[in-house]
């Protein structure tokens, strides 16, 4: 919930210049709802759009919510659901998140999963149960294809500046990564992109793309500023 239509009309314009050197790496800007319409219209067509959220609800009388139809109808590609702020904040539950994310894919969106224990869940020990739960309740609700992203947001690391190690993200991406071949097997789990989000920036992006199973980041507070969030694209790139 940061800027006005200024500011994402100059974020636009000061990626723009950067993307031609992004290519091969799938660059999405989730934005404000607001300014969706401003961005589909300003960005680069290399780079895709995202919501930062969707109704659990097709249409009617949801007063304040966007539909994915809505979002599909300005031109978004991208939904992020589960975010830990909706699920603390807007009281999002498991069975809430799934509701969003079938809504999504009906309307031909494509799904980023926020998965993520709190400091005391962690605390605890109970890392590994807290994402069991958070996933497999999603992984038991859609079918192989409804999910194009999973991304690990270690709630006690965001906005905090303090990131999770490179080993601990990377043992994470591979517990999620083992739990969808579980359920949806080896063959998806290899193709679906897991992604890290947790106080990533321009300076330890490297270090998280080094990681055997992590596919990409989730940007916060860095993607502010369009330099910033290009530098990280550009680390990715680099890995490959």
């Amino acid at each position: 919930m940061n800027g006005t239509l200024a500011d994402a009309r100059r974020w636009a314009e000061g990626f723009a210049p950067l993307s031609p050197a992004l290519e091969g790496v799938e660059t999405i800007v989730c934005a404000p709802t607001l300014h969706l319409p401003l961005l589909h219209a300003s960005l680069p067509e290399s780079v895709r759009l995202g919501a930062e959220d969707v109704s659990a609800y097709t249409n009617g009388a949801h007063t304040g919510d966007v539909s994915a139809a809505m979002l599909a109808d300005a031109g978004v590609d991208w939904v992020i659901v589960g975010h830990s702020e909706r699920r603390a904040e807007a009281g999002d539950t498991d069975e809430r998140v799934l509701e969003k994310a079938r809504r999504a894919a009906e309307a031909g969106l494509r799904t980023i999963l926020c998965v993520g224990e709190t400091l005391g869940e962690r605390r605890a020990g109970s890392t590994e149960a807290v994402l069991e739960r958070q996933l497999v309740s999603i992984l038991q609700g859609l079918e192989p294809g409804e999910l194009a992203a999973v991304a690990y947001e270690p709630v006690w690391a965001i906005g905090t500046g303090e990131a999770a190690s490179p080993e601990t993200a990377q043992e994470v991406a591979a517990h999620l990564r083992a739990l969808v071949a579980r359920h949806w097997g080896e063959e998806v789990a290899a193709r679906l992109p897991v992604l890290y989000g947790g106080s990533v920036n321009e300076k330890n992006a490297a270090q998280f793309f080094a990681c055997p199973d992590i596919d990409g980041a989730l940007v916060g507070g860095a993607s502010l500023d369009p330099e910033r969030f290009g530098l990280i694209a550009k680390a990715l790139k680099a890995r490959h």
